[in-house]
């Protein structure tokens, strides 16, 4: 299979810059997240974000495998690019408003967002669906901080 490197690069950059973006926006996030009450399997906060670059870029890796294949892909591009919308608001929600509940309800959708990615991807091809399990597994464990955060606080 050729490698399209330009289309390569886009496409991890997509999300890298979704996440950067994200996280510009809520620079001071960790500094908020130090003082709330935590789960007891509340990672260290330096973690969120070696876990989240590795995430977007296989996300990157995926929505290309996606892109260049010779299937229609049309509904599962549309759906990657809504879950990624939904990925962006979600700090906003948590640390800038500091709304958990809302925060927790908008990360349950952004779940089925990304089941429904895996879902449309895996009918196309089945390792770019497989690049999203740590994703869709990460997001899981961030619905249990999350709500119980939201309980605790």
């Amino acid at each position: 299979m050729k490698i399209y490197w330009k289309k390569l690069l886009f496409c991890i950059a997509v999300p890298l810059a979704v996440g950067g973006l994200s996280a510009f926006l809520t620079r001071d996030s960790m500094e908020t997240f130090k003082e709330l009450n935590q789960p007891s399997l509340s990672p260290p906060p330096w973690l969120f974000p070696v876990v989240w670059t590795i995430l977007y870029i296989l996300m990157g890796v995926a929505s290309y495998i996606i892109l260049v294949s010779k299937k229609e892909n049309r509904s599962a591009l549309t759906v990657y690019a809504i879950q990624l919308a939904f990925n962006f608001i979600w700090p906003l929600i948590f640390f800038n408003m500091r709304n958990y509940l809302f925060a927790f309800i908008w990360l349950v959708a952004l779940w089925a967002l990304i089941a429904a990615t895996i879902y449309f991807f895996r009918k196309i091809s089945k390792p770019a669906a497989y690049l999203l399990l740590p994703y869709i597994i990460w997001v899981t464990f961030a619905g249990y901080l999350n709500y119980s955060i939201y309980i605790l606080n």
